[in-house]
């Protein structure tokens, strides 16, 4: 996996793209530093957000690290310039008590670039869970991609998953999990569709 990551950064080095991954346990060396680093240091930029609905409230704190002292003398040091720490805080209101329940969450990023921002990080992670949201979160539950048992050529359906959230999005459907039981039923539902 580590061989991946760093192959990511290269590739959008060449491309001369930045890029923001966030560090999870499958890189423990990576984190661990990281970790280090965000608990001695002070952050050069903080952003702070509150968002509200539907019976939760959730603080978040975003912080930016300079990435030098973290990556110093390992593969990472060329790659990464910037450590970003987003610190959630959660509380969600049960409707069968009415007490609410607190959920604390801690997130590391990295990023290539550098000079941003906190306020820019934290709509660039916002809008990673966006794309988290709208996209792998309807293949896994609506289209059961995760519990699929295809195992030869499984790159075939994951596009033709594609295709069809792609055409459900471009004829502006909210709710893909009915439209797609809807198609089910009716045929006619699914061919009245305009195409990309």
């Amino acid at each position: 996996m580590l061989c991946t990551v760093k192959k990511t950064f290269e590739a959008a080095e060449a491309a001369k793209c930045h890029l923001l991954a966030q560090v999870k346990e499958n890189q423990p060396a990576l984190l661990t530093a990281i970790r280090a680093l965000t608990a001695t240091l002070d952050p050069t930029d903080t952003d702070h957000s509150r968002g509200r609905g539907r019976s939760r409230q959730e603080d978040r704190t975003v912080e930016m690290f300079p990435a030098a002292q973290a990556v110093a003398d390992t593969e990472w040091e060329p790659h990464i310039k910037t450590i970003i720490r987003v610190t959630r805080r959660t509380l969600i209101k049960s409707a069968k008590t009415g007490l609410w329940k607190e959920r604390h969450e801690v997130a590391h990023y990295v990023s290539s670039a550098a000079g941003r921002s906190a306020k820019f990080w934290a709509s660039a992670v916002r809008g990673h869970w966006a794309i988290e949201n709208r996209n792998h979160y309807v293949r896994d539950v609506t289209q059961a991609e995760d519990q699929s048992r295809i195992r030869q050529n499984p790159g075939i359906m994951a596009r033709a998953r594609s295709f069809a959230l792609n055409i459900l999005r471009a004829n502006s459907v909210k709710n893909v999990a009915n439209a797609t039981w809807r198609g089910a039923i009716n045929l006619d539902t699914s061919l009245a569709y305009n195409a990309i």
